[in-house]
């Protein structure tokens, strides 16, 4: 989550300075660069805890060998789905029989 608000965060700061620098006159071109630039100056010397946490999220998440992050739902399907038997055939491609009874 700290590497989606600091991503959040980064992309505000490039649409205000974006803004602020096409209504000034600098031209599409030069506000994107000038824009970009004053973000990654503004998140560098004021956002340094969320800028830490983000970085270390994504070690966490790449380092290799590190176990994937699983949400509470998708737990619980890999339960139940250890709990069914294996010997049991599954055909989710065909459409279910209808029993002529």
């Amino acid at each position: 989550m700290p590497f989606l608000k600091f991503t959040a965060l980064r992309l505000l700061l490039i649409v205000v300075f974006y803004v602020a620098c096409v209504l000034l006159g600098l031209g599409l071109f030069l506000s994107a660069i000038v824009a970009a630039v004053l973000a990654w100056c503004v998140t560098y010397l004021f956002a340094r805890d969320l800028r830490d946490a983000a970085a270390a999220t994504l070690q966490r998440r790449m380092t290799p060998g590190a176990p994937p992050v699983r949400t509470a739902v998708e737990l619980d399907d890999a339960a139940a789905e250890d709990a069914l038997d294996p010997n049991t055939p599954v055909n989710a491609d065909r459409k279910p029989r209808r029993d002529a009874a």
